[in-house]
């Protein structure tokens, strides 16, 4: 390639550059996670007993793949949620930055960055969102019940069908709002934790300001989230009554009738396992982030 193809490609791969590492990032930190994932769902829906024992009751029933069942839908997401809430994010985050002349900018306006690009990525992966809930959940329904989706293409076109285009977006509601308390906990305390950890004496963007600072968002990203992430799992996952009504009339109602029959701690459900699963999940896409551009300096990109 020449000098001058290089310089005309390179303003275009700087755009491109925080949306596709964001995007792959997530989709490497999901292949690791799944099976967590898999099992804190189930119990977010209902299954009895612990972390270990439900995630052996689905080998038993499904096999050791089943704990992989909505892998497509996952990854799609994560194509689509991941890389769109990173790559926003580091937008934000470069204007900010710009218009505080190059310093560092202050935590609420990391928290900002992180609510807004949040929101977005969220907003543009609730379908795959939908699809990824309903697959992970289907077997857990009375056989007359289950819709046996083949994959998340067939989720998806099922979805349309039966419920029309706006089908897509059940639940995108709370979806959204959730992913802006995760990405506000993830996001705005990664940075901060970063920088606090170099002021500390730490080498700029050595393994332990990396590391670091993926554990603490990791934790931050969990305990912010998990309520919003049980009410949207509910509303995801809802069922017609027999008089042909859903269960919950908003997500506000939801939150409402939960607190109401089942106490404010119902919303903490599952949490062990949620913390195992965001944690981690956050903490391996923040490494992955911060990996990805070392990579690929070292071959001129």
């Amino acid at each position: 390639m020449s000098d001058l193809q290089r310089k005309d490609l390179s303003p275009a791969w700087k755009a491109t550059k925080p949306f596709l590492n964001g995007g792959l990032s997530g989709m490497a930190a999901t292949c690791i996670i799944q099976p967590i994932d898999m099992v804190k769902v189930r119990i977010q829906i209902g299954a009895k007993g612990g972390p270990l024992a439900v995630a052996k009751e689905i080998i038993a029933k499904d096999g050791a793949g089943g704990l992989y069942k909505g892998l497509s839908a996952g990854l799609l997401r994560q194509a689509t949620y991941t890389t769109a809430r990173l790559g926003m994010f580091q937008i934000f985050s470069d204007l900010l930055k710009q218009q505080n002349q190059g310093k560092n900018i202050p935590l609420y306006q990391k928290a900002g960055a992180g609510l807004a690009a949040g929101g977005l990525g969220a907003l543009v992966g609730s379908p795959a969102d939908l699809s990824l809930i309903r697959m992970q959940s289907d077997s857990t329904l009375p056989e007359a019940q289950r819709r046996n989706y083949k994959g998340v293409g067939d989720a998806l076109t099922r979805i349309v069908k039966d419920e029309g285009a706006i089908g897509l977006f059940r639940g995108a509601g709370p979806t959204v709002t959730r992913a802006m308390a995760l990405n506000m906990g993830m996001l705005a305390s990664n940075d901060q934790a970063k920088e606090l950890l170099e002021e500390a004496g730490f080498a700029k963007d050595g393994q332990a300001v990396v590391l670091g600072g993926a554990l603490i968002a990791g934790f931050c990203a969990a305990a912010c989230s998990l309520p919003f992430d049980f009410v949207k799992t509910r509303i995801q996952k809802m069922e017609k009554l027999p008089d042909g009504s859903y269960p919950y009339k908003s997500p506000i109602d939801c939150a409402m009738k939960t607190f109401r029959e089942e106490g404010a701690l119902k919303f903490y459900t599952g949490f062990p396992t949620y913390c195992l699963r965001i944690a981690p999940h956050v903490a391996f896409t923040l490494i992955f982030v911060a990996t990805l551009p070392k990579l690929e300096a070292k071959i001129g990109l």
